[in-house]
């Protein structure tokens, strides 16, 4: 006998939602493949470190280097700090460099700082107070320093205090990104620790409308090449990038070479997140990542982008996301309520002297209604009148939802489930 409904569960801040859906309207429930965890992941760290992809050994590219950099992506990426980090600066302090010679730079791109008990959080009590960390300002200009142009002709400002170090050290975590392909690697340089007249370019519509400035693409990506192109100009001694399965343990551990050893682990990542369906449906349910992504309707956006692909033209896309800490920064909700059409607003952003922080985000949410009519969002962080001003429908009872947009295409029309949000890429076999 076929199950009339089928359960999912739906990443939702710390917690789950549960929901019943009905068997014959699912298409499908896209998942991740099975990757399994690293078991000894400080002995695989330390490994990397001493047999890296494509570069000499941390320890012959530490010799006489008096001090160290060492980046880290910022509280909105689930990577395991705690696990990754204190292997990789107990090493460095035993190939001689002293504790008050390292700085830990988090990798803010344009994000608010992290500090207090959310930094304790991120990277474990014993580190927070034991080295000296940073977070780098995109909006201080007397941070930065001046390195050129691109070929672009973008200007490269980045922080002083990586700059200036003798050692660099990027650490990341190699996940699916809606803009750059791929996150890691070169993205801890730009927009990780660039200024905003750098990163208002990069993330300009001149790069950002590129068809190929899209989640799972490399080959012919600007966003991609330009970022890549700064971090070389700007110099990266080593990486160190990890990959993480749906329960956010550890896959696989990437050290060695700026774009070597990015490039294994996005070849690593690919066999286990890109999910196909035989045909686009009319309706896609999806979520915003759970915590910690999943905090403001701004990252929200990155898991409408990531349901394109599956969604046929003029479909709709229901999305659950916390929104826990509202809209996002001041400048992105200013833009949303200013914005009486997302394409006129796009519009204007061709032209520099219109350029406001946060646009681009605004900017994906315009091509989310350039394939989908509507899209619902269930939150609990964000009222009425900021859903409104948001350009999404609310939602007060899923599963009812759900069936009203199914019903609303008619009896033939399909549900395709994305259970990992912007963590896995879908597409069309």
């Amino acid at each position: 006998m076929i199950a009339e409904t089928l359960e999912v569960h739906l990443p939702y801040g710390e917690k789950e939602i549960p929901l019943q859906l009905p068997a014959r309207r699912v298409k499908a429930i896209l998942n991740s493949k099975f990757a399994p965890a690293l078991k000894d992941i400080e002995e695989k760290i330390r490994e990397s470190l001493d047999n890296p992809i494509y570069s000499p050994p941390l320890r012959e590219i530490a010799k006489e280097k008096r001090n160290a950099c060492v980046v880290i992506s910022d509280v909105t990426r689930p990577i395991p700090n705690k696990v990754i980090l204190p292997p990789l600066l107990t090493y460095l302090e035993e190939v001689g460099i002293k504790r008050e010679n390292i700085l830990i730079l988090i990798a803010t791109g344009l994000h608010r700082p992290n500090l207090g008990e959310e930094l304790e959080k991120m990277v474990g009590k014993e580190i927070a107070n034991n080295y000296r960390i940073e977070n780098h300002i995109a909006r201080d200009k007397s941070q930065q320093k001046y390195l050129g142009t691109t070929q672009r002709g973008t200007e490269i400002w980045i922080n002083k205090l990586y700059v200036e170090a003798d050692l660099k050290i990027l650490t990341g975590l190699i996940e699916p990104h809606f803009m750059g392909g791929y996150s890691g690697g070169r993205k801890s340089i730009c927009p990780g620790i660039a200024g905003v007249d750098t990163v208002k370019i990069q993330h300009g519509p001149q790069f950002l409308e590129h068809p190929n400035a899209d989640n799972g693409i490399i080959e012919g990506n600007p966003f991609h090449e330009e970022a890549l192109e700064i971090a070389k100009k700007v110099g990266v001694d080593f990486i160190l990038n990890v990959t993480i399965n749906k329960q956010r343990e550890v896959t696989g551990v990437f050290g060695g070479h700026l774009e070597k050893a990015w490039e294994e682990g996005v070849r690593f990542l690919e066999q286990f997140v890109k999910v196909s369906i035989e045909e686009p449906v009319e309706v896609v349910l999806t979520h915003g990542g759970g915590a910690p992504l999943d905090a403001t309707f701004y990252q929200t956006v990155k898991g409408m982008v990531g349901a394109l692909p599956i969604l046929k033209p003029g479909g709709t896309i229901i999305i659950a996301s916390s929104c826990s800490e509202g809209v996002g920064s001041e400048e992105f909700k200013r833009l949303l309520w200013e914005s009486e059409s997302l394409e006129k607003t796009v519009e204007k952003m061709y032209d520099p002297e219109n350029f406001v922080i946060d646009q681009w985000e605004v900017e994906e949410l315009a091509k989310v209604y350039k394939k989908a009519k509507d899209v619902y969002l269930y939150t609990d962080g964000l009222n009425e009148e900021e859903l409104k001003h948001c350009f999404v429908k609310p939602v007060r009872d899923l599963e009812r939802t759900i069936i009203d947009v199914l019903e609303s295409y008619g009896e033939g029309a399909k549900l395709a489930v994305i259970s990992e949000g912007p963590y896995i890429i879908p597409y069309i076999k």
